[in-house]
């Protein structure tokens, strides 16, 4: 009998496997969304590291709950088992950490405001974690906490059990910090300066924290204890704590706001809530995720794919961040992380785009018009405040990463058709941003003066990852020369930056086959390790960095002898064994841990240089190895799990990743009109293009084993093309795939086929 059951089990677990449901247009996109996808991540192994961001859609405070010490950059890790505080953040990564921050804890029994003390065991059981809402029972406080944010406040509600001694504590963190209680207000306003770099001297994080009942006990604390009868300290550790009285299932609530212009301001951003209810400010921010998710409607997949795209969608509509605050009279002003001032107009922060201008920017160009027209608006105040252009801004310049890619986002966006900025003043920038080095390393261009007379940043000059920064130069020019002939510069101009475009070509050497930093006297480094991480490349090797041409493959593919050794040059970084050379950094970054246990050889997703690289089949004429390999890497690479990254996630870049493949199409070359067909995921998908018209993207037949495209019509026609239009797409289309579970090695094989490379520009 026991036989027969495991026989029948079997059975119906193979055709449950075999039919796996799938789910049909969703009506809250938001309810898909896991905010833990990636936060089961460490210093030495990245799946993501990722907080769950409780925040509405680049929302200029983010908040999470706090597991990590004050200062760790590892704020919320999944495998914690304490929470120390719930904490405002402004944090875009790990590795570049947080500012402005203070954190916010309810206890119960004896007063314990440090955060080892105060720290409290939780479990994910008891955990409820939504971009607008999150929810947690803290066990050693018998405390329910939940938080509901808006774009510069939150609304906390503390469920107590019955005690006399239930407090909140807040932390205003170490660093200079101010805290004071006002009891008739039942209010405690304060502010933080703790932050990791990028900020004026006069930086200050002002917050108001206004609750719903009077106060029975008061109190301010710094690093030697709590501090009497006083209601007002300053500090470089402050805090306050505030007592309450409940009866069992009580409920306290606490409205928190905060300002980098002054207190005012603070108290006037408060006004996001007003007098809704703990209820009504949840259900306005579920309703405004899911707007904007709403935007891309999926169907057609599996549980685990609308999953992870719709986090993946959340993880791309969080940064840059909003910097900009609303005055009295509504209008726009912002303080300026790079001169101090408190100045009109827009400024978002939080980005790195050395990372996001491969698919992050180009997405928001598509999907979200308005608010990149604001960003750009941003852009061109930071020149004016600053001097530059960013390239790594949080909040103010960072001196992290390579590349002058503030060209990319500025010449997409105009290019794309984004409008209602200053364009001029940002070609200004961009200009000069082009020839000079400036402030600091990553700003500007570091070798910019070696770059201009030799073409190349050359090995031996002691400027470090100097074929890296060749490369990313050479398409930055790219950019410009296609925004300079949009903006009718003068021929000349135009013509300069075309032929730094091909600066490229200085690197390639024909005795490897590939990318290879190269001396002051024209001589190649030697020795030369293709496998060695860093040196001359960033973050990554010579197998990765290859392939950086993205404007002009076709130039690429004629240095490596045609079609056919290319294609094989792509198939190598798949099929050679993940080995690796870290001496460059002494020991063993978690990048090269990433792709070493990927199994997918040398291609290592979790990091940006290569993530493009799958769609460049469609340039030599096999596009169906792009389509294999994208669904490949969606399959394997992403899970809506704590452990769902690959990598990094890096403020929506690995995300607009997935979210672009799932559409089946990528911008592997921004700065252009054109878009890389891959193979859609999903059987539907529909795009609510701004301007009111739809973009249907239809695969009736698509499924795991149907990942190859046998045929496509564009409105009604056939389509040969491995590429698509951004301009015919805002005109509204109707994409219908036919999906296959063999290639088609006919379709996509002619050159007249293939995606826009400058070398081809007629």
């Amino acid at each position: 009998m026991k036989k027969a059951l495991v026989t029948i089990f079997a059975l119906f677990t193979l055709s449950v496997s075999a039919q796996t449901p799938l789910v049909n247009k969703v009506s809250d996109p938001v309810e898909w969304v896991n905010p833990l996808m990636g936060t089961d991540s460490k210093h030495s192994l990245s799946n993501g590291n990722t907080y769950p961001a409780i925040a509405l859609p680049w929302g200029m405070n983010f908040w999470t709950p706090q597991t990590g010490k004050m200062g760790d950059g590892w704020a919320y890790m999944y495998s914690a088992d304490k929470i120390r505080g719930f904490k405002q953040t402004h944090q875009p990564s790990p590795w570049m950490n947080d500012y402005g921050q203070f954190a916010i804890m309810p206890v119960t029994g004896k007063l314990r405001f440090n955060e080892d003390e105060r720290a409290s065991w939780f479990s994910h059981k008891a955990e409820i974690v939504k971009p607008y809402y999150y929810s947690v029972y803290l066990a050693d406080h018998d405390v329910t906490t939940e938080m509901a944010p808006t774009e510069r406040a939150v609304s906390f509600r503390f469920t107590f059990p019955k005690t006399d001694s239930a407090y909140v504590v807040i932390d205003a963190l170490d660093k200079g910090s101010y805290v004071k209680i006002v009891p008739q207000e039942n209010k405690i306003i304060g502010y933080t300066t703790k932050n990791s770099g990028g900020v004026p001297d006069n930086f200050k994080n002002y917050f108001v924290i206004q609750f719903d009942r009077p106060f029975a006990y008061t109190n301010v604390w710094n690093a030697d204890g709590l501090q009497g009868n006083k209601l007002e300290l300053q500090a470089d550790h402050t805090g306050a704590v505030v007592g309450f009285k409940t009866q069992k299932g009580e409920q306290v609530t606490a409205r928190i706001a905060s300002s980098f212009i002054s207190h005012e301001q603070a108290a006037l951003n408060l006004n996001e809530i007003g007098n809704d209810s703990f209820d009504t400010v949840k259900e306005k921010g579920k309703q405004i995720w899911n707007k904007e998710l709403g935007k891309v409607a999926a169907e057609g997949g599996t549980v685990e794919q609308m999953q992870t795209f719709y986090s993946c969608l959340y993880r791309s509509l969080l940064f840059p961040r909003k910097f900009y605050e609303l005055d009295a009279n509504g209008k726009v002003v912002h303080y300026s992380p790079y001169n101090g001032k408190v100045l009109p107009g827009y400024m978002f922060t939080d980005t790195g785009f050395w990372d996001t201008f491969r698919a992050l920017f180009p997405f928001l160009n598509l999907m979200y018009p308005t608010i990149s027209a604001q960003m750009q608006e941003g852009l061109a105040n930071t020149f004016k405040e600053g001097g530059w252009l960013p390239e790594w801004a949080s909040p103010g310049y960072r001196d992290v990463m390579v590349g002058n890619n503030s060209a990319s986002v500025v010449a997409d966006a105009y290019l794309k058709g984004i409008r209602g900025y200053d364009i001029n003043t940002l070609y200004k920038a961009v200009l000069k941003g082009a020839e000079k080095e400036g402030p600091l390393p990553a700003v500007g261009r570091a070798g910019a003066g070696y770059y201009t007379k030799l073409g190349y940043v050359p090995y031996d000059v002691g400027i470090n990852e100097n074929a890296a920064r060749t490369l990313e130069y050479a398409y930055d020019d790219f950019s410009i020369y296609q925004l300079a002939k949009a903006l009718k510069r003068p021929k000349k101009e135009v013509n300069l930056f075309a032929q730094r475009a091909l600066n490229y070509r200085h690197l390639y050497d024909p005795a490897t086959g590939l990318m290879r930093g190269k001396n002051k006297d024209g001589s190649f480094q030697a020795p030369f390790n293709p496998f060695k991480w860093g040196d001359a490349f960033t973050e990554g090797n010579s197998w990765h960095y290859t392939w950086s041409v993205f404007h002009d493959v076709q130039g690429l593919i004629d240095l490596m002898g045609g079609n056919t050794k290319f294609v094989a040059k792509l198939d190598s970084v798949f099929s050679l064994p993940p080995v690796y050379d870290e001496s460059y950094y002494g020991s063993v970054i978690h990048e090269i841990r990433e792709m070493q246990i990927a199994n997918m050889g040398q291609y290592a997703h979790g990091n940006q240089p290569i993530q493009h690289m799958i769609y460049l089949y469609n340039y030599a004429g096999e596009p169906w190895k792009a389509q294999h390999w994208v669904r490949e890497t969606m399959n394997r690479m992403y899970q809506p799990t704590p452990d769902g990254y690959c990598g990094d996630e890096d403020n929506g870049q690995t995300s607009a990743w997935y979210v672009f493949s799932a559409l089946g199409f990528y911008p592997v070359t921004p700065a252009t009109d054109q878009y890389v067909v891959g193979a859609p995921l999903f059987r539907k998908v529909t795009l609510q293009l701004e301007n009111g018209k739809q973009v249907v993207l239809n695969a009736p037949d698509n499924s795991a084993e149907n990942k190859y495209i046998s045929s496509m019509k564009f409105n009604g026609k056939p389509y040969q093309q491995n590429w698509l239009s951004h301009s015919e797409l805002l005109k509204g289309a109707v994409l219908e795939f036919g999906m296959s579970a063999k290639p088609n090695l006919e379709r996509g094989t002619k050159a007249d086929t293939f995606p826009y490379s400058l070398s081809r520009e007629k």
